[in-house]
């Protein structure tokens, strides 16, 4: 039987959020493996706050957007090859730095990670996996440091409204709405949104708790956002 491919994109929130959080990577690495009977697992890797830090530095000092997002990209790949030792591989070839080499890395591997895997601008690792999921024809499931799509930011606003279900079009406007900034903090970048809206890719925003993750997997009901028509 061929295995389906899962596209995830696994923010940088959950990786490293300020020191790496090993309780949560190891839980996740349990997950995954225990799944690759029937799945093979693109992830791309976000910069956490290893970029927030670089980009923040590098805006104080005056370097521009483009310089910012090199900087976050290469935060993105130290995390994607921090995960690949994480899962007791080290691949002699590094980690795949193009669509062309992803898709040869699962020929062989069950799983996969990599970073962003260009530079374009105002993107984020998430415009990565959402071209890959289309790349694959397959889901797009994103791993953040919330529960799921709400109205406003429930970190900062007690009055945020959780978002169950939304139309690729509707979440499109929502990304939209505010203009895009390198190591920028929202679930999905705008470039994203826009990939998933044009090439209808169905799309799950889920937070930390991996049972979520996993009963999408299975076909179960979850606690997250569905993003599709």
């Amino acid at each position: 039987m061929k295995k389906q491919v899962i596209v995830l994109s696994l923010g940088g929130s959950l990786i490293i959020p300020d020191d790496v959080d090993i309780k949560f990577l190891k839980e996740f690495k349990k997950v995954i493996l225990r799944n690759t009977k029937k799945y093979k697992f693109v992830v791309a890797c976000g910069g956490g706050s290893t970029a927030r830090k670089y980009i923040a530095a590098l805006r104080e000092a005056g370097a521009n957007e483009k310089l910012q997002s090199f900087s976050g990209i290469s935060a993105t790949r130290m995390n994607a090859r921090f995960m690949t030792y994480l899962f007791g591989r080290n691949p002699e070839e590094g980690i795949p730095h193009t669509t062309k080499a992803v898709a040869n890395y699962l020929k062989k591997e069950d799983v996969v990670f990599c970073g962003a895997l260009e530079y374009k601008p105002d993107q984020t690792s998430d415009s990565t996996a959402a071209s890959l999921a289309s790349k694959f024809k397959t889901i797009f499931i994103n791993l953040t440091d919330v529960a799921g799509l709400y109205s406003k930011n429930p970190k900062k606003y007690k009055d945020a409204k959780f978002i169950q279900e939304i139309t690729w079009k509707e979440f499109d406007e929502m990304a939209s709405a505010s203009k895009f900034q390198p190591g920028q903090h929202f679930v999905l970048d705008q470039s994203a949104a826009k990939i998933i809206l044009k090439k209808k890719i169905p799309t799950y925003i889920l937070g930390k708790n991996l049972k979520e993750f996993e009963n999408v997997l299975r076909g179960k009901k979850f606690k997250g956002t569905v993003i599709e028509d």
